[in-house]
């Protein structure tokens, strides 16, 4: 493929903010690609799109000298190794989400809601948590409901390399699209400027949307590192140990990482006021 080629591994390793480049592009492209083809049903297919746009450089990234050098006896290395390749998944995660948060917020309802109709399908589950508050109840439910996710991200990486980016670009989509819809739809009652309106929105949400896609990327990064140890290592050697144990070390990360995260979540919607205005407003009852 050619988009591949715009950013080697080393540059992508060494530069990793390219990737925001590279999530923008390969968005907007995938949705040009999925409305000329598959114009009756264009979001899910756009998401595939991406992602199979993302797998060649995501592939490269994980054969390349720097991570296959994550295999060194020291745990505080592979971690260090692990930071730019998180760096990568980071900036294409927020390059698709701030494309499809901006064509949420520009272009005309109509439109929205055919083209993000399978994301916008969910704003009702996020307008509905408008009144929610901190328990236990609640942090459990969210805990175990991306719980699922993460392994599910974890496990397709093991069986098909970076296979994970399905799901980190599949959240990309579905935030970019809430939260730019919902700004577009409080500032029409509200008569405010909808770009200020998704500013306050991100200010209030970034802090655990960063954490649990982060927690995705982590068992997606550990998944295909594990399953490229598979490949070029002995199953049964030291190395291939190192590469096992540290793996899963990073996924226990990665656990934890998503704990943190709801428990900011569930504390975001007990005590940011805007937020749950701003949702108010847009999904009055």
């Amino acid at each position: 493929m050619v988009f591949e080629q715009l950013y080697s591994a080393k540059y992508l390793h060494d530069h990793p903010w390219y990737g925001f480049l590279l999530g923008m592009g390969y968005t907007i492209l995938a949705l040009f690609i999925a409305l000329m083809i598959w114009p009756s049903d264009p979001s899910l297919v756009a998401v595939g799109i991406i992602s199979l746009f993302c797998m060649p450089s995501l592939f490269k990234l994980t054969d390349s000298a720097e991570i296959t050098n994550r295999k060194l006896p020291s745990f505080k290395s592979f971690l260090l190794e692990t930071i730019p390749h998180a760096k990568v998944y980071v900036a294409i995660f927020f390059g698709v989400f701030f494309t499809f948060a901006i064509f949420a917020i520009l272009l005309p309802k109509l439109a929205v809601s055919h083209l993000f109709k399978i994301q916008l399908d969910i704003v009702a589950g996020q307008a509905s948590s408008g009144g929610a508050t901190f328990s236990t109840a609640l942090f459990w439910d969210l805990f175990t409901w991306n719980l699922n996710v993460l392994g599910l991200s974890f496990f397709l990486s093991l069986v098909a390399g970076n296979g994970g980016i399905v799901f980190i670009v599949w959240n990309a989509s579905v935030w970019g699209t809430i939260f730019g819809n919902l700004a577009k739809t409080a500032a029409l009652v509200s008569t405010a400027n909808p770009f200020i309106v998704f500013t306050l929105i991100i200010l209030s949400v970034f802090p655990h949307t960063f954490l649990e896609g982060l927690s995705y990327m982590l068992s997606a990064i550990s998944g295909s590192t594990l399953s490229d140890g598979i490949v070029k290592e002995k199953l049964i050697s030291k190395k291939m140990w190192n590469v096992t144990k540290y793996n899963l070390c990073l996924l226990g990360i990665a656990i934890l990482v998503l704990a943190i995260g709801m428990i900011v979540e569930t504390y975001v919607l007990n005590n940011f006021t805007t937020y749950r205005k701003i949702i108010m407003i847009a999904f009055p009852r």
